[in-house]
């Protein structure tokens, strides 16, 4: 299966997360920022991302537009995956590179459809 990192601040999410990805056959690597989620990324080389939006330091929108520009990373699609549920806030993750943008609480069935279209 593949491996998905996923880059969030919040030890719960990453939990629920990794629980729901695991459970698909995934293997799961974790960052707890942009930059850190960035580091992973290029270390890795990870099939698909799980980006966060609202961290410290580096936020999502900033990380996705880092690897998304970065010819090492621009290949792994990204989905954001954050409480931003603003119309606005999906345009925007979208015009960073992103290839899908997801609300949290995270609809299991849906985020594995997501994740199946992609890879």
């Amino acid at each position: 299966m593949a491996q998905i990192l996923i880059v969030d601040d919040s030890p719960t999410e990453i939990h629920v997360l990794s629980s729901m990805l695991e459970k698909m056959g995934h293997s799961v690597v974790t960052a707890e920022n942009g930059e850190d989620g960035i580091a992973q990324a290029k270390e890795h080389k990870p099939d698909l991302i799980l980006m966060d939006v609202v961290m410290p330091g580096m936020n999502g929108f900033q990380a996705t537009r880092q690897l998304t520009k970065d010819s090492e990373t621009a290949e792994i699609p990204i989905i954001i995956v954050t409480t931003k549920d603003q119309e606005t806030d999906r345009v925007w993750g979208l015009r960073q590179g992103a290839k899908d943008y997801v609300t949290k609480p995270v609809e299991e069935a849906m985020l594995v459809e997501k994740i199946n279209s992609l890879l």
